[in-house]
């Protein structure tokens, strides 16, 4: 076995030779390329149901593009079976190519939801935060910072349930250790990551509450032309309500949000604490 596919005896997972595998799905339509592969719709002939097949192609893989397909297998498959996590069904390889089944979602993400509908009401937001909490609080819970949260990065099934995915940037947690290197996606990044301190799991905290103000707003907390100036904004921290557009937004809602998009990491709640006040009471 590849050490690319490997990791996926966790949780029992079998591994079979490609050709058998193949036959029990049938490709069907493309659903979206990514930067390690494309992604179909399939169906499974023996459970009569839909999957998402992403296929890769092992000849386009640099190293470190092995570690994160490697880091997103293994993550997904440790943190299953979660409600709210994006979960892994089967995966096989042959020499050119490798491919994960996943549960098949909506095409639409929340950064589509917020395009297309502007500031979500309170309570839909409210909605999303808690799923996403539960999502975020199991992966710290299990030991696993996630790391580039955002809204391209949260599907809804089809019963419209949220979806965390895309756990290629994930690092494990050790105890009390920390973490350190530049990634994530800048609206989204939390400062000390960016200052390229040492950090811990709260860098998720930050994310997920950079999203809760760009669902309330429509738009993020910290912006600029650039990345570079999305950067130094994200680093200045000035967080600000313009009240054309929070006064309608709770004051339990806003003070969860300067609680979680905390400059300093030592005073940012943790997911955990977030949770329990993500319904803004």
């Amino acid at each position: 076995i590849s050490p690319l596919l490997s990791i996926l005896y966790i949780h029992r997972r079998m591994y079979r030779e490609a050709a058998v595998k193949k036959e029990e799905y049938q490709v069907l339509e493309e659903l979206g390329r990514g930067r390690f592969g494309t992604v179909f719709r399939c169906f499974h002939r023996t459970s009569n149901k839909f999957y998402a097949a992403k296929l890769i192609e092992k000849r386009r893989l640099l190293n470190e593009d092995r570690r994160c397909i490697e880091m997103e297998a293994k993550a997904m498959s440790f943190l299953s079976p979660h409600p709210n996590i994006l979960q892994i069904m089967d995966a096989f390889e042959d020499a050119d190519s490798c491919s994960i089944v996943l549960e098949l979602c909506q095409p639409h993400t929340l950064l589509d939801r917020i395009a297309a509908q502007g500031p979500l009401t309170e309570p839909h937001a409210a909605s999303l935060l808690k799923q996403l909490l539960e999502a975020v609080a199991h992966c710290h819970a299990q030991g696993l910072a996630h790391r580039d949260i955002k809204p391209e990065n949260i599907l809804f099934d089809e019963g419209n349930k949220l979806k965390l995915s895309d756990f290629g940037s994930a690092e494990w947690l050790g105890e009390g250790s920390s973490m350190s290197g530049v990634v994530g996606t800048p609206y989204y990044v939390a400062p000390e990551v960016i200052m390229g301190r040492e950090y811990d799991e709260k860098v998720d905290v930050w994310s997920s509450g950079v999203i809760l103000y760009a669902m309330l707003a429509g738009f993020p907390p910290f912006y600029g032309e650039s990345a570079p100036e999305i950067f130094e904004s994200v680093l200045r921290a000035n967080l600000r309500f313009p009240s054309l557009i929070f006064s309608s937004v709770s004051a339990p809602a806003k003070d969860l949000l300067r609680k979680m998009i905390s400059r300093d990491p030592s005073n940012r709640i943790s997911a955990h604490q977030a949770l329990r006040q993500s319904s803004f009471h």
